[in-house]
């Protein structure tokens, strides 16, 4: 039934924006995403120690599973413990018979430069100016008897 209908109510009221999202065809990407995130959150704390914090659940297709890791040095760990991770992806109600391994290169932010020396030409305006200001005093106010300026 079209929601386009001047009488239906339900167009007239507006839709929260997860309602909204999970309503059109994108709802299942997003369902999915979802599953993925809750079955990464069950998935960690059961694998060996130290691995759970450079890796997560990328995907379950088939009997894959499938992990994202930092590092090669953490991919290659990963393996060795494919056994343990199959065990463990078994206790959260998964049936994997493989894992796959893939590794991702960390975003880093830009490294800044070093800003390069001022040069010769910077320095010496740069001295001008404080000569200038060095040799300009401010002028006293008639009246002043002090110096400072108040009356």
């Amino acid at each position: 039934m079209p929601r386009s209908k001047p009488n239906d109510r339900r167009a007239a009221i507006p839709l929260q924006a997860a309602e909204a999202a999970f309503a059109d065809q994108t709802g299942a990407t997003l369902r999915r995403a979802l599953w993925l995130d809750a079955l990464d959150q069950q998935l960690r704390p059961l694998l060996p120690p130290g691995l759970a914090s450079h890796c997560r659940l990328a995907n379950v297709s088939g009997e894959q599973l499938v992990l994202v890791t930092d590092s090669p040095v953490w991919r290659a760990r990963l393996r060795l413990a494919e056994a343990e991770i199959l065990d463990a992806a078994r206790s959260v109600g998964l049936n994997p018979s493989t894992v796959v391994v893939k590794t991702t290169t960390p975003v880093r932010p830009p490294v800044a430069e070093a800003p390069s020396p001022p040069s010769d030409a910077a320095r010496k305006a740069l001295r001008d100016i404080l000569a200038s200001l060095r040799e300009s005093s401010p002028v006293d106010p008639p009246g002043s008897p002090d110096g400072s300026g108040v009356r």
